[in-house]
C-alpha cells in the first residue's frame, strides 16, 4: 500500500472495496456452524471490540457509508467500466440490512463471494482477498456489525450494462480469477511477516488497486503489485515492485510504517484515495500490525517492471520550452515549501528531487496534485498535516504542464515532459 513516495500509496482501496457484501446476524445467541454457543457479556464485548478493529483494517466504512450519511447504511455509488454499483446497507436492519443473516451466511459471503440466498456477489466486493480471512476473524467482524445501529434504508439496485447485469455470467469470471481459501502461513517466514502478509493480502486487499486489471475486470496476476490506473478515478496506484515508481526495496521499514500509520514519512506523503485509507483505516491499527505490514511490504520482490501506461508525448523541442517555462513557475509558486533544490522540508513538505513517484511513466498523480492540491490524512500522530493548495484556477493547462515537466526533469530526476492535453483531460476528473 489499497497506496509510496510523494504520491506513493496514493490509491489502494477506493475501487477495491467497491461493493458489496450484505453482512449478517441471525438473532440472540452466538451461532457457529449452526450450533448455539454460550458467551458471557464480557466475551461478547471483547469479540465486538476485536471485530471493530478488523472492520477498520478492511476499511468497510469507506464504501458502505456515504459522506454525511448514516454509518454502514450503504448507497455509495461506485463507478466501474461496466456501469454503476451502489453499496448495500450492512447495518443489522431486518428489512433492508443484514439483520436476518447468520454467522455462516456472513462467512460464506467473505469466503466464497456468495450472498445469503446463494447468489454470486460482484467482484467489486473484494471477496477474492477476503477469502483469506479466518473464520474467527470473520465471526468477530460479524459480531461488530451486529452491534451497530440499524438503519431502515433500502439498498439501491445496481445500474449495470447488459450483459454485466446478468449475475450468472460471474461463473466464468470466478473460474478465471478467483481461488477460494484461507491464508496459509509460510513456515519459512517469521510470525511478523506472516501477520503482515495476512493483512495486506486479506483484509487490506491492497493488490486490488496496485495491480492492473484486464478488459474483463480481472487482475493481471503476472504483474501483482506492479501498479495501475484505478478505473474511472483518474488516480494511479504506483508499482510496489519497481524502484522506478514506488518500489519499497530501498525504503527503511520505519519509513514504510510511518507512511502507513500517519500518512507522512521522511520519504514522502500520501494523497488522494490512499489518504482516505490512512484516515479511515490504517491510523487505527496497532503499531505491531503496522510494523508487520511494513515488514511484509519491504520483502515484495523488486524485479517486475511497472506496466507502461499510454501517455501523450511532446516533442523534444516543445518539452524543452515547457521545462524553461516551468522553472519560473516553480520559483514563484513552489520553491517556498519544496525548496529551490527540490529537497523540501520532510515530512511536512515532501522532497521532489529523487522522488520516484514524480518520475513514473504515468504523470497522472503529479498533474492532479498541482491542479487540485490536497492534504495528507489527519491522524492522531499528525493531527494538523501540511497541505498543498490547488492551482487549477491560477495556472493554465500549459503552465501546469510546464511546472510538472520541470519537477519531473530537474535535480537529477529522469521523468519526461508532459502534454497540456494531459492536463486538460485531468482538469475535470472527479476528485474522489
Amino acid at each position: 500500500m489499497k497506496r509510496k513516495s510523494l504520491f506513493a500509496l496514493s490509491a489502494v482501496v477506493v475501487v477495491a472495496a467497491a461493493a458489496l457484501v450484505p453482512v449478517l446476524w441471525s438473532g440472540g445467541d452466538n451461532l457457529h456452524n449452526g450450533t448455539a454457543m454460550a458467551a458471557t457479556p464480557a466475551d461478547q464485548a471483547a469479540l465486538i471490540k476485536k471485530g471493530e478493529y478488523l472492520a477498520r483494517a478492511g476499511d468497510c466504512i469507506a464504501c458502505h457509508t456515504v459522506r454525511g450519511g448514516k454509518q454502514f447504511a450503504g448507497g455509495l455509488p461506485m463507478l466501474t467500466p461496466f456501469g454503476t454499483m451502489f453499496t448495500p446497507n450492512i447495518t443489522p436492519d431486518d428489512q433492508y440490512g443484514i439483520g436476518k443473516w447468520t454467522q455462516d451466511d456472513f462467512y460464506r459471503a467473505m469466503h466464497t463471494g456468495r450472498s445469503k440466498d446463494g447468489s454470486l456477489l460482484y467482484p467489486g466486493f473484494p471477496f477474492t482477498s477476503y477469502t483469506k480471512v479466518t473464520r474467527a476473524d470473520s465471526d468477530a467482524i460479524y459480531a461488530y456489525l451486529r452491534s451497530v445501529t440499524p438503519v431502515n434504508v433500502a439498498s439501491r439496485p445496481h445500474e449495470l450494462k447488459f450483459p454485466f447485469n446478468q449475475r450468472n455470467m460471474l461463473i466464468g469470471w470466478r473460474t478465471l480469477f478467483f481461488r477460494e481459501g484461507e491464508y496459509k502461513a509460510d513456515p519459512t517466514k517469521s510470525v511478523e511477516w506472516n501477520r503482515g502478509a495476512y493483512l495486506i493480502e486479506g483484509l487490506g486487499h491492497c493488490g486490488m488497486c496496485h495491480t492492473s486489471i484486464n478488459a474483463m475486470g480481472g487482475p493481471v496476476s503476472s504483474a501483482a503489485f506492479a501498479g495501475g490506473l484505478i478505473p474511472l478515478q483518474n488516480w494511479y496506484a504506483p508499482s510496489l515492485t519497481s524502484n522506478k515508481e514506488a518500489g519499497l526495496g530501498d525504503w527503511e521499514t520505519k519509513d514504510i510504517a510511518d507512511l502507513l500509520k500517519t500518512g507522512v514519512s521522511n520519504r514522502g506523503a500520501v494523497f488522494g484515495p490512499m489518504a482516505e485509507v490512512v484516515h479511515n483505516s490504517l491510523q487505527y491499527m496497532s503499531d505491531e500490525d503496522i510494523n508487520a505490514m511494513a515488514t511484509y511490504l519491504k520483502t515484495i520482490p523488486q524485479k517486475s517492471e511497472a506496466p507502461e501506461p499510454l501517455q501523450l508525448e511532446t516533442s523534444e523541442k516543445f518539452g524543452g520550452e515547457l521545462l524553461k517555462q516551468g522553472q519560473k513557475i516553480y520559483a514563484d509558486n513552489c520553491a517556498k515549501c519544496h525548496a529551490e533544490n527540490g529537497l523540501g522540508m520532510p515530512p511536512s513538505f515532501p522532497p521532489l528531487a529523487n522522488n520516484q513517484s514524480i518520475q513514473m511513466p504515468s504523470a497522472v498523480n503529479p498533474i492532479r496534485m498541482v491542479l487540485n492540491g490536497g492534504y495528507p490524512p489527519s491522524t492522531d500522530a499528525n493531527p494538523h498535516p501540511y497541505g498543498m493548495p490547488p492551482f487549477a484556477q491560477a495556472l493554465s493547462n500549459t503552465e501546469v504542464a510546464a511546472v510538472v515537466t520541470y519537477i519531473r526533469m530537474s535535480w537529477g530526476n529522469h521523468g519526461t515532459a508532459v502534454s497540456p492535453q494531459q492536463v486538460s483531460d485531468l482538469r475535470s476528473a472527479p476528485l474522489d
